[in-house]
């Protein structure tokens, strides 16, 4: 897993993408997912989603501070249950009560910042000495500030000191260890890359740089036709008005990083095939959610659903047994993932799981539709509410505001999309104005047709496809009843 990875950031999903062997290498051994939709754009509720196989409104995690919830269900109990060897090598950011950290035979935490305190590795040792990390991350506890919005950092540092280096040669002495094991193992290899603060090593931005970046377009900072929660957003996260090499820095660094996290992968991969592991290993590769990466003129993530944020990267690979350079192009999501695994291994799947085995890898139908949502019902955050926030912070826009202001940010409204090959509608019944686009014609989102003349069929159609969704998982709306 990759932490606020976009499709688009690798070159399999877009032309303008970063070059990722490995998982070229990966995909080349297996199915690439084309259109894949995150259940929520945010770390903790996609985090609890893809393990319990549920979307946010049932599972009740719906924003960054509330984890898996105590006696949840979840795949990493399948496994357990099943004799499996369990561990987690990188970010959590999931599970966070004892019962459910106690289901790791090994935890080796590391996140956005370094070594969690008080949470030491438990099972095996880190391979390299703590301090050097600790010293590698440094700058990541202090980041320099180029603007309001643009925080980046290149530094020098040992590659396997900074978080993905260590997580991939963890990773990789873990799978030593198993060779030659009989018992099956279930090994969550989290990066926590390239999610913020954006700091890479010398030689990858370097690297980055040479190979170049052209900036997105993006629209006018007042975002005309968005809804006023966006605008919020653009009014927080604006990196239009930075200069334009600390823009195109800012863009280099994100990419660099996501080179940074591919030959990671490529490093866990070649362990495997270097142990004797690879043949009786299901490898699947994703991310959480995405980065805005400088399209619609921000930088990070928030509490929008174009694709930059809701659609993610997802490659499974199972060498013999499942096919292999395969690209399906169906409408899938990150609840999809766990009910697949399990069935792949002929484990039960249980029954409060509301993902459906994948296509291709299994016998299930392609889908047309998939679906994400966010907020937890509470009142909308206005821009005349940023102007509050500013008066208590002294500034509407940049990191400080961003952060006085993200819990209401996280919990409003009763947000929820429906993506078709073409056609991506929102709706909240707490919103001011409602949000279609016509994928085709306009891929990056610019233009708000929900309002327009002569799309109303395919408003209706889109609002029957969410319906009927909403009936099958049981989302409510902000008022306590099903959402219309």
């Amino acid at each position: 897993m990759a932490d606020q990875l976009k499709a688009t950031a690798s070159r399999l999903y877009s032309p303008t993408g970063t070059a990722t062997p490995a998982l070229a290498r990966l995909a080349a051994e297996g199915v690439l997912y084309e259109n894949v939709v995150t259940p929520h754009p945010l770390c903790v509720p996609a985090r609890v989603s893809l393990w319990t196989g549920q979307y946010p409104h049932t599972h009740g995690s719906r924003d960054n501070q509330t984890p898996m919830p105590s006696g949840a269900a979840h795949a990493f109990k399948v496994w357990r249950e099943a004799g499996f060897t369990t561990a987690l090598i990188g970010k959590d950011h999931c599970f966070q009560s004892p019962e459910d950290q106690a289901l790791f035979d090994v935890w080796c935490e590391i996140g956005h910042e370094g070594l969690p305190e008080g949470r030491p590795a438990r099972g095996m040792p880190w391979f390299r000495p703590e301090e050097g990390v600790r010293a590698a991350h440094a700058v990541r506890r202090a980041m320099p500030r180029q603007a309001p919005a643009v925080a980046y950092a290149v530094t020098d540092h040992p590659l396997e000191d900074y978080s993905t280096g260590l997580v991939a040669g963890q990773a990789a002495r873990y799978l030593e260890e198993r060779a030659g094991r009989p018992e099956p193992f279930a090994l969550w290899v989290s990066f926590p890359d390239p999610h913020t603060p954006y700091e890479v090593p010398r030689a990858y931005f370097e690297a980055a740089a040479a190979e170049g970046a052209e900036l997105p377009s993006a629209e006018p900072p007042a975002m005309p036709g968005a809804p006023e929660r966006t605008r919020v957003l653009r009014r927080l996260l604006d990196v239009s008005g930075a200069p334009e090499e600390d823009q195109e820095r800012l863009l280099l660094t994100y990419r660099a990083m996501t080179r940074f996290v591919d030959d990671g992968v490529g490093a866990v991969l070649d362990a495997l095939e270097r142990t004797g592991l690879r043949e009786r290993t299901i490898v699947v590769f994703l991310s959480d959610h995405g980065d805005f990466a400088l399209e619609h003129g921000m930088a990070r993530k928030g509490g929008a659903f174009y694709d930059c944020l809701t659609r993610v990267p997802l490659v499974v690979s199972w060498r013999g047994a499942c096919p292999a350079g395969v690209v399906d192009r169906s409408m899938v999501n990150l609840v999809d993932v766990a009910p697949t695994l399990l069935t792949l291994q002929g484990l039960p799947v249980p029954p409060r799981m509301q993902g459906a085995p994948l296509p291709t890898l299994t016998s299930a139908a392609p889908r047309a539709a998939a679906f994400s949502e966010y907020g937890a019902g509470g009142p909308a955050f206005t821009l005349a509410d940023l102007e509050e926030v500013g008066r208590t912070v002294g500034a509407t826009h940049g990191l400080e505001a961003v952060k006085a202001s993200l819990e209401r940010r996280e919990a409003e409204g009763a947000r929820r999309m429906v993506r078709t090959a073409r056609w991506k509608y929102v709706t909240d019944p707490l919103g001011d104005l409602d949000e279609l686009y016509d994928l085709d014609a306009d891929p990056p989102e610019h233009r708000n047709l929900a309002g327009e003349a002569g799309y109303e069929p395919v408003v209706r159609e889109l609002r029957d496809l969410l319906a009927g969704w909403e009936d099958a998982t049981g989302f409510q709306g902000a008022s306590g009843g099903p959402a219309g």
